[in-house]
């Protein structure tokens, strides 16, 4: 049993068939989101080669990843933070409230 869904979808005025895992919602939104940024470069920048417009989106989404992942990495090391001043702070309470 194949569990792939089999997806057309238009991006940039071209239609492709994605298979994937994934939901058919799911594809289409990430196909549309690709598509929408293809269309965001050509308005700034109006490239006449697909190759170019789909590497310079490329460049666009990766940059989103890359400082979601720092935005994600850093609340992750203020989040490890704070639970250790909370722990120092029980440990501490839990001290003084042992019998000694």
């Amino acid at each position: 049993m194949d569990a792939k869904n089999v997806v057309q979808v238009q991006i940039f005025g071209h239609s492709y068939t994605i298979r994937g895992e994934a939901e058919q919602e799911y594809i289409m939104g990430v196909a549309a989101y690709v598509d929408r940024k293809m269309r965001e470069v050509t308005e700034k920048l109006p490239v006449a080669s697909l190759s170019k417009v789909a590497i310079l989106a490329s460049l666009n989404i990766a940059d989103e990843l890359f400082k979601e992942r720092a935005h994600r990495d850093d609340r992750e090391r203020q989040l490890e933070h704070r639970a250790a001043r909370l722990n120092a702070v029980l440990d501490d309470l839990l001290q003084e409230g042992a019998p000694g």
